[in-house]
């Protein structure tokens, strides 16, 4: 099949980037992420600069394809990273329009790719359980509920994209920043430091340039693991808790 391509091309952060036109002929059975690979060896071929994006795993696990697929973080399917996505979603003659995830706090290195090490950092300030050194404590020794463990595993999904800023009018990390709190706080093993995980994260999130949450819901909308909304609403129940009990 034929395809129209509209792809956003930016030399680096400091340049004023622009869309650019491509036409390129795919399988319909090839991955959204082949058919850039297509185009790039034709560019290449033709002593151009191939098009810049982000990938790893090419298996929907590690978040690291990221970019807006007609107006849509990670292209038209739910439940979907762009590296899952297939040409057969789309019809010979379709035009597409591509490009980077667009936030303050994501700014763009070159063309699709984006630097997401904002997210990192959140982490770093609260995303783990501290634990003194020495063996291992067995893993059956704290009963966890079936329903705990099962929300936890939810959150736990997170892959941490960026679709969620990337969907978001006010470019927010809340559902990111709720999931890697909530898959922690929920295990008793997590309990311990989960008021101040709570208040360092949030804090780390808004010191990065991310927006507030004004509960639209296209965080859920565009997740492609569909972390749900009730982790932000139990997040901000930890923080209103850190709040009234810090000295």
């Amino acid at each position: 099949m034929k395809l129209n391509l509209k792809i956003w091309r930016q030399k680096n952060k400091e340049s004023k980037g622009a869309f650019e036109k491509y036409e390129v002929l795919v399988n319909e059975h090839m991955s959204f992420l082949e058919m850039l690979d297509v185009l790039n060896e034709q560019l290449i071929d033709s002593k151009k600069d191939p098009v810049a994006f982000d990938h790893d795993c090419r298996e929907g696990i590690c978040g690291a394809c990221s970019m807006v697929i007609n107006g849509r973080p990670h292209g038209p399917n739910g439940g979907t990273t762009t590296c899952q996505l297939h040409m057969r979603y789309f019809k010979n003659g379709d035009d597409i329009v591509i490009e980077p995830f667009r936030a303050r706090a994501f700014p763009v290195i070159k063309d699709l790719v984006v630097d997401r090490s904002a997210f990192d950092r959140i982490i770093q300030a609260g995303g783990f359980i501290s634990v003194n050194t020495g063996q291992a404590q067995d893993g059956n020794a704290i009963p966890v509920s079936r329903e705990q463990s099962s929300k936890s595993f939810d959150a736990a999904a997170c892959i941490g994209c960026g679709a969620c800023v990337a969907a978001c009018p006010n470019g927010s990390a809340m559902l990111f920043t709720a999931a890697k709190i909530s898959h922690l706080g929920l295990l008793p093993q997590g309990k311990v430091e989960h008021l101040r995980r709570t208040q360092d994260m949030v804090k780390q999130m808004d010191a990065e340039g991310f927006g507030f949450c004004s509960n639209i819901g296209a965080c859920e909308a565009e997740c492609p693991k569909e972390i749900s909304l009730e982790n932000i609403a139990r997040m901000n129940r930890a923080l209103i808790q850190a709040s009234l009990t810090s000295e």
